[in-house]
């Protein structure tokens, strides 16, 4: 398994700290994007994150999405192209 690179790495943190999921994988799928907008070489462009938690629960997939994106607003305004999300809280 490969390290998570600093944009990764610090997305990953934000999102634990926020909120404390059970389940987390943040993804650089950069690759599969060259010569798309917004490449880089080196990656840390394009993000999946997969997250669980329960302070998802009862909350809208907007909701849910408009929380992630609070929470890494400076990645997203700085570093990050794209960003897919999967969000679940612990009772879906």
């Amino acid at each position: 398994m490969t390290q998570p690179g600093p944009v990764a790495a610090g997305m990953e943190a934000k999102l634990r700290t926020a909120f404390a999921p059970t389940h987390l994988e943040v993804i650089d799928e950069s690759e599969k994007h060259r010569g798309h907008a917004g490449y880089r070489e080196g990656g840390q462009t394009h993000f999946q994150v997969v997250i669980r938690a329960a302070a998802f629960n009862g909350q809208s997939r907007v909701a849910r999405s408009r929380m992630i994106h609070k929470v890494l607003a400076e990645d997203l305004a700085e570093q990050v192209h794209a960003l897919a999300l999967k969000v679940e809280g612990t009772e879906d």
